[in-house]
This record gives C-alpha cells, sequence and structure tokens, in this order.
C-alpha cells in the first residue's frame, strides 16, 4: 500500500505562483510513476503532469505544458509540482497519484491517490 498527502494548495491571484507538494508513505517510493491530476467542479478529472520513477521522463498536459514543472525527491519521498503564471482556469483540486507500472494520462489507471488539496486562481 502507498499513502499519498498532498499540500501547498491556496489562493492567488492570476500571474502568480503555487508549488504543491506530495509525501509518499508505505511503498518503496523510488520505484513509483508519480503524477498530478486536476479536478474542477462539474468537470472530469483531468491529466496534468507524470513522472517516471528516476526523474527523466516527465509528461505535461498541453494546457500546463511551460508554465508547470513536476520534479520528485526520491530521498524524501515527495514529488512536487510548481505552478507559475497561473491562470483562473487552473483552479481546482489537485489530486498527487502513484502507480507501479503505468505512467500515462488516464486517471482510471492509477492505483493510489491523496486526497486533495484545493488551488483556487482569482481574475
Amino acid at each position: 500500500q502507498v499513502q499519498l498527502v498532498e499540500s501547498g494548495g491556496g489562493l492567488v491571484q492570476a500571474g502568480g505562483s503555487l508549488r504543491l507538494s506530495c509525501a509518499a508513505t508505505g511503498r518503496t517510493f523510488i520505484k513509483l510513476v508519480m503524477g498530478w491530476f486536476r479536478q474542477a467542479p462539474g468537470k472530469e478529472r483531468e491529466f496534468v503532469a507524470a513522472l517516471s520513477w528516476s526523474g527523466g521522463g516527465t509528461s505535461y498536459a498541453d494546457s500546463v505544458k511551460g508554465r508547470f514543472t513536476i520534479s520528485r525527491d526520491n530521498a524524501k519521498n515527495t514529488v512536487s509540482l510548481q505552478m507559475n503564471s497561473l491562470k483562473p482556469e487552473d483552479t481546482a483540486v489537485y489530486y498527487c497519484a502513484a502507480d507501479l507500472t503505468y505512467s500515462g494520462r488516464d486517471y482510471a489507471r492509477y492505483d493510489y491517490w491523496g486526497q486533495g488539496t484545493q488551488v483556487t486562481v482569482s481574475s
């Protein structure tokens, strides 16, 4: 089993920055693919970014490419999402996800999830 706990959400003005963190416990973190997803009210959960266990393979949704950066610290069992140039349309609950093998964009394929953290971007 893997337990994931997100932190770092909040309220920020458009153009501002936030950094989300996700702490993992319970299983060898270094072997996990880590991802971030988000879900806005009335919308389906959508892919934001994913990172391979080595940190060398990253992927981003087109809507956040160039503004968001995913990174991991295997020594601290954490994965982060640096969000810059935030827009009101980035407002959502952000979820950390993990899986042993899957590194794609389908949220249904990830086995482990955090409880989510709210990000609100005001215009």
